[in-house]
């Protein structure tokens, strides 16, 4: 034996248990960012949130800035219209929403009457314990909702004011801090080379994320338009709430329209007396969605941000895992982070292809190897 030879295969054995010893490292990394998530998800839930609304808000604000007005101001002045609006929505549909949150007990005694063991499982999941308790057939008071509702509404209120502050003032700061923070911050964190080529990044986020924000919310209201006007044709009550249910809900793809569907029915079924008005709702509702998903979204967006259904799934589903609600509305704004994030990257390539709905490039097809080496060398001809 070659003494050479077993010399050189020894480093062999080294560089996979390097390459295992690496593997095991970025695993453990990974878990403990995991943990780190899930455990100070109630800290992090309103920085991701401000982040995200600083993202979309910033093109409204560095606008203004271009036309002479501060940037502070100018975040101060577009938050005010953000919250105008949303105080105006709240308002709008707050007493509609409170009647028919009060008319939820009689609307699952109905639905008990009607639809039996199916009504019963979505009473548990309301009442939980109350419910297990009750005989079937005994109507649901007002007093054991309300216990429930008001329960937990005293104890997410402080909670949810602390939240929504949070992500209003941060907010304003990283809008008023605009393109020289995130400068000062690339500047600290990277070399000169690396500081501009992360501007440039943080530059393609910013107005991605805004443009592609900005359409989804524009076809969102055109959907909640449709939705009420179809509400008021079919001669649903409170039209407004449906339809602002319908445009918010619809941000979540896939579990928002099927959210806005089941709750849909479920008023229907409650409010008509005939199942041909309950299915015209329930068809006419399903055409809009696929009009939305399949013809408008397509137009508008078009495919560059698209993604891909298996990864919207496994992230609106480990969103929900990790941070609850928050996190499925915050699943899909990850997402197209990163994919813009990707795109911008020079070794962003697969992250890209995963998260696409098809390749963008056509992958050859792996011949065999008798193939790939071609025919057999014939033998030599004895002549």
């Amino acid at each position: 034996m070659n003494p050479n030879s077993a010399h050189a295969a020894r480093p062999a054995p080294r560089s996979r248990l390097g390459t295992l010893a690496s593997i095991a490292l970025i695993t453990l990394a990974f878990g403990a960012v995991g943990v780190l998530l899930f455990v100070g998800r109630a800290a992090f839930v309103p920085v991701v949130f401000a982040l995200l609304f600083a993202l979309v808000l910033s093109t409204p604000v560095e606008a203004l800035h271009q036309r002479g007005i501060p940037r502070s101001l100018g975040a101060l002045f577009i938050l005010l219209i953000v919250v105008g609006l949303a105080a105006f929505t709240m308002n709008a549909v707050w007493a509609p929403a409170r009647d028919w949150i009060a008319t939820i007990p009689r609307a699952l005694t109905i639905m008990e009457q009607r639809a039996g063991p199916m009504a019963r499982a979505m009473e548990q999941s309301v009442f939980g314990a109350t419910a297990d308790a009750r005989l079937p057939g005994t109507p649901v008071t007002g007093a054991d909702f309300t216990s429930n509702a008001s329960g937990n509404l005293m104890v997410a209120t402080p909670s949810l004011v602390t939240d929504v502050v949070t992500i209003v003032m941060l907010t304003l700061f990283l809008l008023g801090g605009g393109a020289p923070m995130a400068g000062r911050v690339a500047a600290t964190l990277s070399s000169e080379g690396q500081s501009v080529e992360a501007l440039r990044i943080i530059g393609a986020v910013r107005s991605e994320v805004a443009r592609y924000y900005a359409t989804v919310a524009f076809i969102n209201l055109g959907l909640g338009l449709a939705v009420g006007v179809l509400t008021a044709i079919l001669g649903l009550p409170n039209p407004v709430l449906w339809a602002t249910l319908a445009a918010v809900l619809n941000f979540i793809p896939y579990v928002g329209s099927a959210t806005t569907l089941v709750v849909l029915s479920m008023v229907a079924f409650v409010t008509f007396d005939s199942f041909g008005r309950v299915l015209a709702l329930v068809v006419s509702f399903l055409i809009l969605v696929t009009i939305e998903g399949q013809i408008v979204e397509p137009l508008l967006i078009g495919k560059r941000l698209k993604l891909s259904p298996i990864v919207v799934f496994l992230a609106l589903w480990f969103g929900g895992w990790f941070w609850g609600v928050a996190g499925i509305f915050l699943a899909i704004p990850m997402l197209v982070a990163l994919k813009v994030v990707a795109e911008q990257s020079k070794n962003g390539r697969v992250v890209v292809e995963l998260l696409s709905p098809t390749p963008r490039r056509r992958f050859k097809a792996l011949t065999p190897v008798a193939e790939e080496r071609g025919p057999p060398p014939r033998a030599p001809n004895p002549d």
